[in-house]
């Protein structure tokens, strides 16, 4: 038991850091891609929206069809070789945007890059499966917290590299980073799952009837979806919605990134002692708290007239992150049986990936119908749909109090 422990402990230290550069080096280049694109030709502001909003999507859509592939074989082969898969095609892909001198070239390698994701929850997946049940809420709460923290610091670290060097050399950097996430899972992170050969992989129509609780799966995949959609649709209004409060006066950029940050900054403190708490009292507690506090977090966010307000009610919507994400992902974990978590693991991606997408349009289509702060109170509203969906459909999540899960 004592090698057993000290080699999960190794795996998420490891993996956590791995996921770190990686959250890291994925979120360096999305701040000034749009600019990038700008630079690869002669477009109008019409094209550059249009070129911009493709090679944003195309990659999303491409993990979003293909993470049920990747799943499939990762339960098949093992998810070690998945996070191999991934670390070092995402570092080739990401170091070759740097030499692209059109927009079709980048828009290719952006497909390629959606062809190539899939660490995280490979990583996920790991953790899961080699961690004890008893810990394993505090694990994927602890490895969450890598990859949000990466993820905060990388379009800091992004944009200081582009201004230093330029945005070409920032893409190789980012490959450079990707490739030793890829040394370090190959070297330290260790595997003892033994996936049975001569178990037929399900069709997707038959992978509910492997489950006890099909409603209860579904259910939290439809959830991610939304939760990520809600997510998202912030994007690509924040730093427009900060210009408005700040009546086009001041740092607006310096205040923009701040206020992005913030849910990261409660997330990366919230995420492993919520995790503990689910662990302890209840992972159904965690989740309908999670709801509740981003649905009243929400709402006042299209109403405020202060930044300062704004930047409050941001930080304590990464609180509800901190709950919302790593408890589905450990409510999956614990329904879920040993040979199908890497399949369920991808299809939770796939379902992130889809909320991406939502939430990037609808996000642009709710503020272009009811302005900036309409899509804070969109969000509120799918939140409390998502939530009264939840009710109705796991039975357990209306007597939290009562159970233990």
């Amino acid at each position: 038991m004592k090698r057993t422990l000290s080699g999960w402990r190794r795996n998420l230290a490891v993996l956590w850091l791995g996921t770190f550069i990686a959250g890291m080096g994925f979120s360096e280049v999305m701040p000034f891609l749009s600019l990038y694109v700008g630079q690869l030709g002669d477009f109008t502001k019409g094209q550059l929206t249009i070129y911009s909003g493709v090679t944003y999507a195309v990659t999303f859509l491409v993990v979003a069809l293909v993470s049920p592939i990747w799943g499939k074989l990762a339960d098949r082969h093992g998810r070690k070789l998945m996070l191999l898969r991934s670390s070092l095609g995402m570092a080739l892909v990401i170091g070759l945007m740097g030499f692209v001198h059109n927009i079709w070239t980048l828009i290719l390698l952006r497909f390629l890059q959606g062809l190539c994701a899939g660490y995280i929850p490979n990583a996920s997946a790991l953790i899961a499966t080699e961690t004890p049940k008893e810990n394993s809420g505090t694990a994927i709460g602890i490895l969450t917290t890598g990859y949000v923290s990466g993820n905060l610091i990388g379009p800091i670290l992004g944009g200081v590299l582009a201004q230093l060097f330029s945005i070409r050399l920032t893409f190789v950097i980012t490959g450079v980073l990707l490739l030793i996430v890829f040394v370090l899972s190959l070297t330290l992170v260790h595997e003892h799952y033994h996936p049975d050969l001569s178990r037929k992989q399900p069709k997707t129509r038959e992978l509910v009837n492997q489950f006890k609780n099909p409603t209860l799966i579904i259910t939290l995949l439809v959830s991610t979806m939304i939760i990520q959609m809600g997510n998202n649709s912030i994007t690509p209004i924040i730093s427009l919605y900060v210009k408005e409060l700040m009546h086009n006066v001041g740092p607006i950029t310096v205040v923009a990134g701040i206020i992005a940050a913030l849910p990261g900054i409660s997330t990366l403190l919230a995420a492993p002692k919520l995790g503990q708490l689910g662990d302890k009292h209840g992972t159904d507690r965690i989740l309908v708290f999670g709801f509740v506090f981003a649905i009243f977090m929400y709402f006042p966010q299209g109403l405020v007239s202060s930044i300062w307000t704004l930047g409050l009610l941001r930080f304590m919507i990464g609180i509800s992150d901190g709950a919302l994400f790593p408890t589905v992902q450990t409510l999956l974990s614990k329904n879920t049986p040993q040979h199908l978590t890497g399949t369920i693991f991808s299809w939770n991606q796939s379902f992130q990936t889809m909320g991406s997408m939502l939430g990037a349009l609808l996000g642009g289509l709710v503020s272009n119908w009811f302005d900036y702060n309409g899509v804070f109170i969109f969000t509120a509203l799918s939140l409390l749909v998502n939530f009264i969906v939840v009710l109705i459909f796991i039975p357990s999540m209306r007597h939290p109090f009562a159970t233990k899960g």
